[in-house]
């Protein structure tokens, strides 16, 4: 089946120097675009991982035990950096997809593109998050996933070429499989949510209760954002911080990933405007006051 497009959607994997946001860097990216008219376009670049401070970052022996890109690969490579500019221009406005993409690879390339200063929203895009489609409805890994929907081996997996076209086929043999197949939602309800639509899959495969793009901050059912660790989860983030300021400027100062740190700038900016708003009535009623 192939997929029902309104709008360009990029099938993309990273593979990375470790699985923290907020610390590890990209060392390989593919990008497979796919536009409405089926059209393919893909390209595959292996980066140069920087720190803070722009020297090499060193890959982790257990990390290259698993996808086998050493230093010597990535010496002379561009860094995100400088490929930032290059990337952006080909996801363009596209939706995004890949595998376990909502929860690791979505949120590393926003952090990528923050560190790079190269401005890269995921607001107006769909996330379509594959692994989310599978383990939902068979629990498996991709290996297994592509065999179990494509009926093939995954040879080279863990390349992130290899894994990023495998993910885009699984997509489309999950679409053939579970076409009418219901599914059952926490409540009891029966939905029918795998269906050839990007916007019904990013919804099914999505985490609407996050905040941030990690899961550290979540929504209550007022839509207002709670802390989801530590001594205050489950606390709206403007009590904290209205209770303890210096929570504010721990979470700030913490190894958290830039896009959490975004949300906490954000809520403390309301904090802080509210506050000038209930200090500027305070003022004109005494206004009024004298003067009457």
């Amino acid at each position: 089946m192939q997929l029902n497009l309104t709008k360009p959607i990029v099938f993309f994997d990273l593979e990375t120097t470790g699985v923290q946001v907020g610390k590890d860097r990209i060392i390989q990216i593919c990008l497979l675009k796919i536009m409405p008219d089926g059209t393919e376009n893909e390209v595959t670049y292996l980066v140069r991982p920087e720190t803070e401070n722009g020297e090499t970052m060193k890959i982790p022996e257990e990390t290259i035990a698993v996808h086998h890109i050493t230093d010597a690969m990535v010496e002379g490579k561009p860094s995100f950096k400088e490929l930032a500019p290059e990337i952006a221009a080909f996801i363009g406005d596209a939706d995004l997809a890949g595998y376990n993409s909502n929860k690791f690879d979505v949120p590393l390339l926003v952090e990528e593109f923050l560190r790079s200063g190269v401005e890269f929203t995921i607001e107006g895009r769909h996330l379509v998050d594959v692994q989310n489609i599978f383990h939902r409805m068979e629990q498996r890994t991709l290996v297994a996933a592509y065999k179990f929907y494509c009926g093939k081996v995954l040879d080279g997996a863990h390349s992130a070429d290899n894994d990023t076209r495998a993910t885009y086929e699984v997509l489309k043999a999950q679409l053939d499989r579970y076409e009418g197949v219901p599914y059952e939602e926490k409540d009891g309800t029966t939905t029918y949510p795998v269906v050839n639509n990007i916007e019904a899959l990013s919804d099914f495969t999505g985490n609407p209760q996050w905040a941030d793009l990690v899961g550290h901050i979540g929504f209550d059912k007022a839509h207002r954002e709670v802390l989801n660790f530590g001594k205050y989860k489950g606390k709206r983030l403007e009590e904290v911080f209205a209770k303890e300021p210096a929570y504010y400027d721990w979470m700030m100062k913490a190894d958290f990933p830039l896009s959490t740190k975004r949300v906490v700038m954000e809520v403390q900016r309301r904090l802080v405007e509210e506050r000038r708003r209930r200090d500027q009535e305070k003022l004109q009623a005494l206004k009024l006051k004298f003067e009457g």
